[in-house]
């Protein structure tokens, strides 16, 4: 039983997962911010160049 839980707690093979799990979560929530920042910028062009349009 002791042999069993020294394997248990050297496994480390879990906290690799884990640590890959995070990191593709912090990248997504950057492609994430990056997208909604463009799509506000975009949305505002929009409506500026139909507003000029409209006037026309």
């Amino acid at each position: 039983m002791t042999n069993l839980f020294s394997r248990f707690v050297k496994d480390e093979s879990g906290a690799t997962a884990i640590e890959y799990a995070l990191i593709a979560a912090g990248i997504a929530l950057a492609i994430i911010a990056a997208v909604q920042g463009v799509g506000s910028s975009l949305d505002t062009k929009f409506k500026d160049i139909s507003s000029k349009v409209g006037t026309m």
